[in-house]
């Protein structure tokens, strides 16, 4: 199997109801981390600021993952506590409502943190 070479095909490349469900987490990315560009990176989907990664998305058999973690306040951190898998990984399991406002919160998060960085 070739590896795609852009999200458009690394989506396509799921079942169609993962599909759906992949293509969600995409539009709530990019709503909330305007500016952004995508692409391909590591093999998954990779937001970039000015050819820096902000977040990365995958999907699972089980879940859909969103890379890395940013650093929080206290109310962030107490939501996304049940998604966390691992050092820099929160995991969405597909069996459940997936949390696109939370997802939109850690998204804006990283944007903002990246533009710091590069400020």
């Amino acid at each position: 199997m070739t590896k795609p070479e852009t999200v458009d095909g690394y989506i396509a490349s799921f079942p169609p109801e993962a599909r759906e469900v992949l293509g969600a987490v995409r539009a709530t990315i990019r709503a909330a981390a305007p500016g952004t560009e995508e692409r391909i990176s590591y093999g998954i989907p990779t937001f970039t600021l000015n050819g820096h990664y902000v977040v990365y998305f995958s999907g699972w058999k089980r879940h859909v993952a969103v890379y890395p973690i940013p650093d929080v306040d206290e109310a962030l951190d107490r939501a996304i506590a049940p998604y966390r898998a691992g050092k820099g990984t929160l995991r969405f399991p597909l069996d459940r409502p997936m949390p696109h406002e939370l997802i939109g919160r850690v998204a804006a998060r990283l944007l903002e943190q990246s533009r710091a960085r590069r400020a």
